[in-house]
């Protein structure tokens, strides 16, 4: 009786653990998606706004600096084409980065984006970002992307961020998984073959 017990006991480990570990993978998948998601709606971490057009240059300007990194196991090569701007207060600017490819497949990437210091990320807008899709690149492929931004003018007016004259956009791209293309055509081959039986 007490055999039955303690293997009962031992199953009941071994599912728990593994519904863990399924648990921790699916949070692990999600992280970016859910983390830009959580950024966005609350301007932690120096999300950047979202705008159509600048709202026209001042005579003050900021120094925007560039940084490019990759995650852990992302193939990719990602660099800005530019390391730093000077841009006036309302002046809508467009910089590019480059990415490639140099591995045997094709790799798709999203990217996770920041400014700093985190007060200045209230009042710089993003007009057109390649950070909003996801960017797929074949064997080899070379792409610049662009980026189009101002820095609003009320930065001079919120005494927390007034003193900032050098703010920094970093992106990092992760791969991101594609699914295996013989599951996708088996999924909608099994269909078809349901409906045709």
């Amino acid at each position: 009786m007490s055999a039955m017990r303690s293997s009962g006991g031992k199953a009941r480990t071994v599912i728990g653990v593994l519904v863990l570990l399924a648990a921790m993978a699916a949070l692990t998948a999600s992280a970016v998606p859910l983390y830009r998601l959580f950024c966005q709606v609350t301007g932690y971490g120096g999300t950047t706004q979202l705008a159509e057009s600048g709202p026209g240059a001042a005579a003050e300007s900021v120094t925007v600096r560039f940084n490019a990194d990759t995650a852990r196991g992302m193939p990719w090569r990602f660099s800005p084409v530019q390391r730093e701007v000077t841009a006036r207060l309302g002046e809508q600017v467009t910089v590019f980065y480059e990415a490639s490819n140099p591995s045997s497949r094709p790799v798709t990437g999203t990217a996770t984006f920041n400014v700093t210091p985190l007060g200045a990320g209230a009042y710089f807008a993003k007009i057109e970002c390649f950070c909003f899709v996801e960017q797929r690149l074949e064997p080899g492929q070379t792409v610049a992307m662009p980026v189009t931004f101002f820095v609003d003018p009320a930065l001079r007016d919120d005494p927390d961020a007034a003193w900032v004259d050098t703010i920094t956009l970093s992106y990092t791209f992760f791969e991101k998984e594609e699914a295996d293309d013989s599951d996708s055509a088996a999924l909608a081959g099994g269909n078809d073959g349901a409906a045709a039986n």
